[in-house]
């Protein structure tokens, strides 16, 4: 029988890598960023260019090395490429005692 465990549903938590949410929460954006690009047809330069990001920055982050890369930065090239942004703050429902990062695509 081969061993195996239950993901946490977050693969760098289960990777042990530091900071898991925001590392989730950035690779979404990238996912949707490439989606885009693709959806477009758009060439890394042309999509590097009207995102304001040297290609080869934006070939790195594609191929998910964004560590260097900023939340922000990622959200303002989802604007670039025309999505409007929304960040809403709420509590989090007892008993949790720490809030939590959610990120919607609509």
């Amino acid at each position: 029988m081969i061993e195996h465990e239950r993901s946490s549903g977050n693969v760098f938590a289960d990777l042990g890598i530091a900071q898991p949410e925001e590392h989730k929460l950035k690779a979404q954006i990238v996912q949707q960023i490439s989606a885009e690009i693709r959806s477009r047809k758009l060439s890394q330069s042309a999509a590097a260019e009207l995102m304001g990001v040297p290609q080869p920055k934006l070939s790195n982050i594609l191929r998910g090395r964004f560590r260097g890369v900023s939340r922000d930065k990622l959200t303002d090239c989802l604007c670039a490429l025309g999505y409007g942004v929304t960040i809403r703050f709420e509590h989090a429902p007892p008993p949790e005692k720490a809030g939590h990062v959610e990120i919607e695509f609509a």
